[in-house]
């Protein structure tokens, strides 16, 4: 049976939950974007190719201080689904499915559905791999995946199952080889997941379009690119020139930083040929690398662009909510690190964009800090629904005044962690410090290392304040405190 069909049985089927009221509510389309930084036209890089992201800014709101709440791909997904930050649920890693936990947790698409929308996901909104895996709760109709790790050439893999391959279908990469860390290949956009994605999601819109005035949807699609590896269709490879995209003007850590705070291993990088295992690495890999990630950008934009016409086809766009979020940022050479997994700015701050009709105005922005478990509640008020109640933890604050009025806020601060070894490093982000408490979970205040920085006076984090910012220091650990303390991590 192939998916359309079996896509078609469990619509019709779910049709006996709407609630009478529903053609009532808007629709909401949510668009997740692995590895996706605010390196783009519509933040400033104007060099990207990035149409359809930046047409997408200028019919609805730009968040410029939005961040994640960990910057790694299944605890950032558990922030957004789950409203709750990871210090609160105790879930750091890959590979622990939230509903060890919380087994009674409800999801962000189980509360729309529960509260009459037909819920589906295609591509990559759960993280599924490594151990961990899809929630079949969350979905009115199955869930429908597809790779994040997807080769079309033979020589990427050397006719076997890769590394990544293997860890992101939960099988064993023991004596695996790697897989190629990018592709070039002369193909169609379909001949790689996110093209797929799309067609799938045009499939899906088309569809509730057909059944518009029964209920209302919400559908969730998440791309895979620019996730590693860097493989994208030659055509948007074409559509850079290798040495004259930029590189980072810093690459060393903070002076004064503990060393632990560092990345000082390439990590998920190393799974790739012909990455070495150590760094540094040579230029031309560098310039490979980071020309990868941004052809990877633009033909995941390119897919973005094929569902937004089709919405706007459909006549779907004056009553759908349309909302894109990147999990978290990335590292691309700056302070010597690649991908992710730091408190720093570059692997924390993320692309948010709300595009809300009757709500946010076209074109506008905004400078207020958000975070990614606050669009749970943003998007439960947006769709006028009652208010949630769930087993989890609740750490966010709906975004409605701030979409209303860009220049309101509705937090001083932004939060976040990461944990390094025993260490947990809990950061908050404000208008324009950083500070990250470095201590073992439980241990005494007096234990902790600290880390601070001041982005107006230092954007690029060059120097550790900590020791000679000792007002702003006290300032900001009495902010910090107010948070409980992180909660040990579940095994």
């Amino acid at each position: 049976m192939n998916r359309s069909r079996i896509w078609l049985i469990g619509l019709f089927c779910g049709l006996v939950s709407v609630q009478a009221n529903a053609q009532d509510r808007p629709n909401v389309l949510m668009i997740l974007v692995d590895d996706l930084k605010p390196s783009f036209a519509a933040y400033g890089e104007e060099w990207v190719h990035s149409p359809n992201l930046d047409r997408l800014a200028a019919r609805g709101m730009r968040f410029d201080a939005a961040y994640c709440n960990q910057a790694v791909c299944a605890p950032s997904r558990n922030n957004l689904l789950l409203g709750a930050r990871s210090t609160s649920l105790g879930i750091y890693g890959l590979g622990y499915h939230f509903r060890r936990a919380y087994p009674d947790a409800v999801t962000l698409p189980q509360y729309f559905m529960q509260q009459g929308y037909h819920v589906a996901g295609i591509g990559k909104v759960f993280h599924i791999g490594h151990g961990n895996k899809n929630d079949e709760s969350s979905w009115s109709v199955p869930f429908l995946p597809d790779k994040v790790i997807d080769y079309v050439l033979p020589e990427s893999t050397d006719g076997k199952l890769t590394r990544e391959e293997a860890l992101f279908s939960n099988q064993s990469a023991r004596g695996l080889p790697r897989g190629a860390a990018w592709e070039a290949a002369d193909v169609e956009d379909d001949a790689y997941a996110d093209g797929r994605i799309a067609s799938e999601g045009i499939e899906r819109l088309r569809h509730y379009h057909d059944q518009a005035d029964d209920f209302p949807f919400f559908l969730m699609l998440g791309f895979t690119k620019p996730h590693l590896p860097f493989c994208a269709p030659r055509k948007y490879w074409q559509l850079y020139d290798r040495q004259k995209i930029p590189k980072p003007a810093i690459r060393k850590y903070p002076d004064g930083a503990p060393a632990y705070a560092a990345k000082w291993e390439l990590g998920e990088l190393n799974q790739y040929k012909p990455v070495p295992q150590k760094l540094p690495l040579d230029d031309q890999l560098e310039r490979t690398l980071i020309h990868g990630y941004y052809a990877s950008l633009s033909y995941m934009d390119a897919q973005l662009g094929r569902v937004l016409d089709e919405l706007e086809r459909l006549e779907l766009d004056d009553n759908t909510i349309v909302l894109l979020w990147g999990d978290h940022g990335y590292h691309l050479g700056d302070h010597g690190a690649w991908t992710k997994h730091t408190n720093y700015e570059q692997a924390n701050r993320i692309p948010l964009v709300i595009s809300a009709p009757g709500v946010t105005q076209p074109g506008s922005s905004t400078r207020a800090l958000v975070e990614s478990v606050d669009l749970f509640p943003t998007l439960v008020e947006l769709a006028g629904l009652a208010p949630f109640q769930g087993e989890q933890p609740w750490d966010g604050t709906s975004l409605l005044p701030v979409l209303h009025d860009p220049q309101k806020s509705i937090r001083d601060h932004a939060y976040h962690c990461y944990p390094r070894g025993k260490r947990m490093g809990r950061a908050i982000r404000t208008t324009r410090h950083r500070l990250v408490e470095w201590k073992e979970i439980g241990a005494s205040p007096e234990t902790a290392q600290y880390e601070l920085y001041d982005y107006e006076q230092d954007p690029l984090e060059t120097r550790n304040l900590a020791e000679e910012d000792q007002d702003n220091l006290r300032r900001l650990i009495a902010i910090l405190k107010k948070h409980p303390e992180a909660k040990p991590a579940h095994r």
